[in-house]
């Protein structure tokens, strides 16, 4: 793609962003982080440039590695429980995009956000949702916000716990499956 490639006085290279992703592919960790922080020292590091490269690159053997690496760079979002802390440092592991958090949408406060594929994880314990009219609040909640087009899962404590690769693994499936939003395909 043209995006992929530069011109350094007049000779055709290839763009910075995507020079990081084929190196994440074959370097150690260790060294594509240095190689981040150095672009980032020269004034070539461009992070909206990269996430438009990851966006369009998911299973490019470079992909996981790039997304670890740029995730010192990422805007931080607040969690407010180790439950989400947890959640977010695996999701970061897995090289996928890094949610909103406590994030406001239609007037409710979500755990964790994809606006860009209109997709929910909420983190639940029993002890804050134990109640029958919390129960009742948490299920009205999930059709308003689907009748908005976003698709909200709950993973609960024990299970993060439990099953941590399994969870990411179906997070990962159902990104994957929703795609980009596009306006027009979704209310």
């Amino acid at each position: 793609m043209e995006v992929d490639r530069a011109s350094i006085e007049g000779i055709p290279t290839t763009a910075v962003p995507r020079m990081l992703l084929d190196l994440g592919a074959v370097l150690r960790y260790e060294q594509l982080e240095k190689l981040v922080e150095r672009s980032e020292e020269r004034g070539l590091f461009d992070l909206r440039a990269v996430e438009e490269l990851l966006a369009r690159t998911v299973g490019h053997h470079g992909h996981k590695r790039l997304r670890r690496a740029i995730a010192l760079y990422m805007p931080t979002g607040f969690t407010r429980s180790g439950l989400e802390k947890r959640f977010l440092e695996l999701v970061i592991a897995a090289g996928l995009p890094r949610p909103h958090t406590n994030y406001f949408e239609h007037g409710f406060e979500l755990d964790c956000y994809w606006p860009e594929h209109r997709f929910v994880v909420e983190l639940d314990v029993f002890e804050t949702h134990g109640t029958r009219a919390a129960f009742e609040r948490d299920r009205k909640r999930q059709e308003d916000l689907l009748l908005v087009g976003i698709e909200m899962i709950r993973v609960t404590g024990p299970r993060l716990q439990r099953e941590p690769e399994e969870v990411v693994r179906r997070v990962a499936r159902l990104l994957s499956e929703r795609g980009p939003y596009r306006g027009a395909s979704r209310p």
